[in-house]
């Protein structure tokens, strides 16, 4: 069989992908962020509540993105699965 062209779903898992790597540099910048205002003065940051909030609200969205990439993979392979016993219906009417 040959190669199938790429389906708008997994254009989308791709896209959730890169998000998910955008998400996860973020999360590391802030931490760098956080330890070095924390290095540079021997008490917490003004910053350090808002620096936790956010790092809060990125792991939350690589959760979501990650779930919504598993619910695309599993939606995918339903509709591939579908379009696989669709093909063979058709070779087996057109075989008789």
């Amino acid at each position: 069989m040959s190669k199938e062209p790429a389906k708008p779903s997994e254009s989308l898992v791709q896209q959730l992908l890169a998000e998910r790597r955008e998400l996860k540099v973020a999360v590391e910048r802030l931490k760098l962020d956080l330890s070095e205002a924390a290095a540079a003065t021997g008490q917490p940051d003004n910053r350090l509540q808002e620096l936790q909030a956010e790092i809060e609200r990125l792991r939350y969205q690589l959760a979501s993105a990650r779930a919504e990439v598993g619910l695309m993979r599993e939606e995918r392979d339903e509709l591939r699965l579908g379009v696989e016993r669709a093909l063979d219906l058709v070779a087996r009417r057109d075989q008789s």
